[in-house]
């Protein structure tokens, strides 16, 4: 059996390593020439550190992992703790710790996984077709590609998406703006070992701490979308939004570059009930593209790369039925963390500041076992418990 992977990202090396590790033979297509990963880091929940365990990567990943072992919310004007709890709880309890890690060394320690050599890069594709007994993709400079199936693993801006599930989708505003970045870290700002997270007015700064002595971090403004800012006005930017807040957060704006500094406008899509079209099946953000808000959209690419690799391995009556089976397992999963999501996102991010302003309120009365409770509801709906 042969696969065609269209795109080198998270979701479609996870997916390439994954089909490969069941003994199918698998073609890698990136539009690119080069991947600059989008966005500084990622925080990978222990659903998806386990997927990462199953396709061979134990190792490389706890070396690019941050010791995040402890989390915090603070006040964002005088820096008071307004809850502190051990991330043990969680860990002890789903049997795996959450890995924070730069985006960069993730991509990289994937590539490396599979080989470099063997993506083809520069190949963007412009059509997919599904027979009765394989697929067809086309490619902008005319090349063409055939095998049993097709992985759509080509990102939100998806180009086989509307194939696929047949109408265009549009993006949702999810109505913030997120910037992040890296920084050396620095105690005077956090605790090394902690993910610490100032709110108020409907805003949030947040430091995770990554590998190689560096904390990730990110800020979240409630803006109007497509307004002219760019890296040239981060700074500045970011002072104005964030003024009044405590000192660690002026410290941190003084220390970020704003040449390495992401400015991203936040969307999600609406869940699709549809992931597949015959022989060729999406995966990662081209089929679920959901906000960072609970840090599950690296990790569900890594689910479904794990979920259809199994599934095309353990039935017989052949790949359309195998990949309809794979619909069945990944869409309510997908749609589940997409609205997850969107709810943490209009609470964090004022929709209704009363709701916000009653959350803040009982995060002074909170001792870690709610917040650890919702998280560990959605890690243990993965496919790997």
């Amino acid at each position: 059996m042969k696969a065609i992977v269209i795109g080198g990202g998270i979701g479609g090396l996870s997916a390439a390593i994954a089909l490969r590790q069941c003994g199918i033979e698998t073609d890698v297509y990136e539009a690119v020439k080069q991947i600059k990963p989008v966005g500084a880091a990622i925080s990978i929940w222990p659903n998806g550190v386990k997927c990462l365990n199953w396709l061979g990567m134990k190792e490389p990943l706890r070396k690019l992992g941050g010791p995040m072992e402890y989390m915090s919310y603070r006040d964002f004007r005088h820096n008071q703790t307004m809850t502190r709890f051990s991330l043990d709880p969680l860990v002890q309890s789903v049997g795996e710790r959450p890995w924070p890690v730069a985006r960069a060394g993730l991509q990289e320690m994937l590539l490396t996984a599979y080989g470099h050599e063997a993506v083809q890069f520069g190949k963007r594709v412009v059509s997919v077709e599904s027979f009765a007994d394989g697929v067809r993709a086309t490619f902008e400079d005319g090349h063409t590609a055939e095998a049993d199936l097709l992985v759509a693993a080509d990102g939100t801006h998806s180009a086989i998406r509307s194939w696929v599930i047949g109408y265009q989708t549009e993006r949702r505003y999810a109505g913030y703006v997120n910037w992040n970045g890296l920084v050396t870290i620095d105690e005077d700002l956090a605790p090394a070992n902690q993910w610490t997270t100032w709110v108020g007015e409907g805003k949030r700064v947040s430091l995770m701490p990554v590998a190689g002595n560096r904390f990730y971090f990110f800020f979240d403004v409630p803006l109007p979308k497509g307004l002219n800012e760019d890296r040239t006005t981060a700074r500045s930017d970011l002072q104005r939004y964030f003024s009044g807040w405590a000192d660690p957060v002026q410290k941190l704006i003084a220390q970020i570059d704003p040449q390495t500094t992401n400015r991203i406008e936040i969307h999600d899509i609406e869940p699709l009930e549809t992931l597949v079209r015959g022989r060729v099946a999406l995966l990662g953000d081209a089929g679920h593209s959901t906000t960072p808000d609970i840090g599950q959209g690296g990790c569900a690419a890594m689910e479904d790369a794990v979920v259809l690799a199994m599934t095309l391995q353990t039935h017989s009556l052949g790949i359309e039925d195998a990949l309809l089976r794979y619909q069945e397992k990944r869409a309510w999963r997908v749609k589940d963390l997409v609205l997850k999501a969107r709810k943490r996102c209009d609470v964090t991010h004022g929709k209704d500041m009363q709701e916000t302003k009653a959350w803040y309120a009982d995060l002074y009365h909170e001792t870690g076992d709610r917040i650890l409770a919702g998280m560990r509801e959605t890690i243990v709906g993965g496919p790997l418990g």
